[in-house]
């Protein structure tokens, strides 16, 4: 599956990956080979331990590796206000209790709520995705249907 992210989000995933290969991965063999060092494999927990931290570390890599492979990279400049979008900033006022909130839609791995961040396929993102200025979204929660007025769409 893939997923929309900005050219920042892109090349931060891609630092990270270097990292990873170039000082981690190094660093989690060089703390196997040390543990080996230290006798009997059976009974050594430091290896055990040095073993389980490069199978994380390798899962990792993956995982990154197949993120930066199926990102979409989106353009800022491309995006078009008049609807709901990937990277669009929308101001949506909670119809029941005239809440007023902004978020910022945009891909999962860059999903933050503190930051005003929410991911396109959260439920609100879902609900938002499409609608116009004006236009009510009804978002499906656990706890039954929120509408959402759509008050300003923006980059």
């Amino acid at each position: 599956m893939s997923e929309y992210v900005t050219q920042e989000t892109f090349d931060k995933m891609r630092e990270e990956l270097q990292k990873l290969k170039s000082v981690d991965r190094p660093a989690a063999a060089l703390a196997i080979a040390e543990a080996r060092e230290k006798g009997d494999l059976k009974e050594n927990a430091e290896y055990h331990s040095a073993k389980d931290a490069q199978g994380l570390l390798e899962a990792k890599i993956k995982q990154l590796e197949g993120a930066i492979a199926t990102s979409k990279i989106v353009d800022i400049s491309s995006i078009n206000t008049d609807r709901v979008s990937i990277l669009t900033k929308v101001t949506i006022t909670n119809v029941a209790t005239k809440k007023t909130v902004t978020y910022q839609i945009v891909g999962e791995s860059e999903a933050d709520l503190k930051a005003g961040k929410i991911s396109a396929s959260s439920p609100i993102g879902k609900g938002l995705m499409g609608k116009v200025k004006g236009e009510i979204a009804e978002v499906h929660v656990p706890n039954g249907v929120v509408k959402f007025k759509v008050e300003d769409i923006m980059i």
